[in-house]
């Protein structure tokens, strides 16, 4: 007889799923919701700050995906050298920077909508609202600081 833990958590429907498996599969079904309703033409993508420039998280991603083969070279590209992977190093902040902003102010638009911080919580996967309203608290006073 198999040890009933060892059978997976969607046959038993009393038991929740393990949190890192619903945060993924929750983050798959964002990623496709987004791009299906804001991302599913050329108009819509083109409202991007600068569709045709290169952006720092861009840029940092496409460097890991060349080096991972997870995106394959393009003919006549050159291969990821070292001051690629130097330059993709060095905009590591900036993307981060831009990252905590965006959160920073989606967090203040999320509540500007009404959304508690047990909403919260669960959309960026804490355990609870306290720690949501630490995690805003903490982006908050860092992007401020970073303003300065």
């Amino acid at each position: 007889m198999s040890n009933p833990e060892e059978q997976p958590r969607a046959a038993d429907p009393f038991t929740p799923p393990h949190p890192d498996e619903a945060r993924a599969r929750r983050a798959y079904a964002s990623l496709m919701r987004i791009a299906e309703r804001h991302a599913a033409d050329d108009a819509q993508r083109n409202r991007q700050v600068h569709p045709a420039v290169l952006g720092p998280h861009e840029a940092v991603r496409l460097v890991s995906f060349l080096l991972s083969g997870a995106a394959k070279a393009v003919d006549g590209e050159p291969e990821v050298d070292h001051a690629d992977i130097t330059a993709a190093l060095t905009l590591l902040p900036m993307a981060r920077g831009e990252m905590d902003e965006l959160e920073t102010g989606l967090l203040q638009m999320a509540r500007g909508r009404g959304m508690t911080w047990p909403e919260i919580a669960f959309g960026l996967g804490l355990g609870t609202p306290q720690a949501a309203r630490q995690r805003y608290e903490r982006l908050a006073s860092r992007t401020a600081a970073e303003g300065e």
